[in-house]
């Protein structure tokens, strides 16, 4: 029996799969700087003529890294209605998702950290973070216009404490993951929020 051929499309997509886990890859090991197209290729089992064909360059790389470590964070959020119960949710499902030891979260979380530094990624995260606080600040909406959160809360500054919050957990989850247990900590941050926001 013959295997069917994969599509140009399909070749592409493992293509680029492969060299966005390689790049994840070398920015936990090694941090950005140890980043270069060359190193991206050689460790996804590609030339850096292909690194080059598929991202432009070192900048459109970490780009679309940042983009594709983030998407789909938090699973099955869409069944869900906007409000407390889906902000619960993603809460929940951000700090579950620390426990995996998933390449591209923790590339994320080392990229994260790194724009604070680098130039060229503060932009990028800028942006990211935005988007993050604005998804909150719409659930935050949803829920006091549903009721179910009370209506003297400020959607914008609520948003900046829970990425705040999020973000601080998961950089002591990278930095020390012995003493953080985010799976013990869902129940607790949502309860937290639950009450605080109700």
């Amino acid at each position: 029996m013959t295997t069917p051929r994969r599509t140009q499309q399909e070749r592409r997509d493992q293509a680029s799969a492969a060299l966005l886990e390689a790049a994840a890859e070398l920015v936990v090991e090694e941090g950005v700087r140890a980043v270069t197209l060359a190193r991206v290729g050689e460790r996804a089992g590609y030339s850096r003529g292909l690194v080059t064909h598929h991202f432009g360059g070192k900048q459109a790389l970490l780009e679309q890294l940042a983009r594709t470590t983030q998407t789909g964070f938090v699973p099955g959020l869409d069944t869900l209605p906007p409000g407390l119960d889906r902000l619960l949710r993603l809460i929940d499902g951000y700090l579950s998702r620390l426990s995996d030891s998933d390449v591209l979260s923790r590339a994320f979380l080392v990229l994260w950290a790194e724009s604070m530094t680098l130039r060229e990624l503060a932009p990028i995260f800028r942006e990211r973070d935005t988007a993050f606080r604005d998804d909150l600040r719409q659930e935050i909406t949803a829920g006091i216009t549903e009721g179910t959160i009370r209506a003297d809360v400020d959607p914008e500054q609520i948003a900046v404490a829970i990425v705040g919050q999020l973000r601080g957990i998961a950089l002591q989850c990278l930095l020390d993951p012995a003493a953080v247990k985010p799976s013990e900590l869902c129940c607790c941050a949502a309860e937290v929020w639950k009450r605080a926001l109700s």
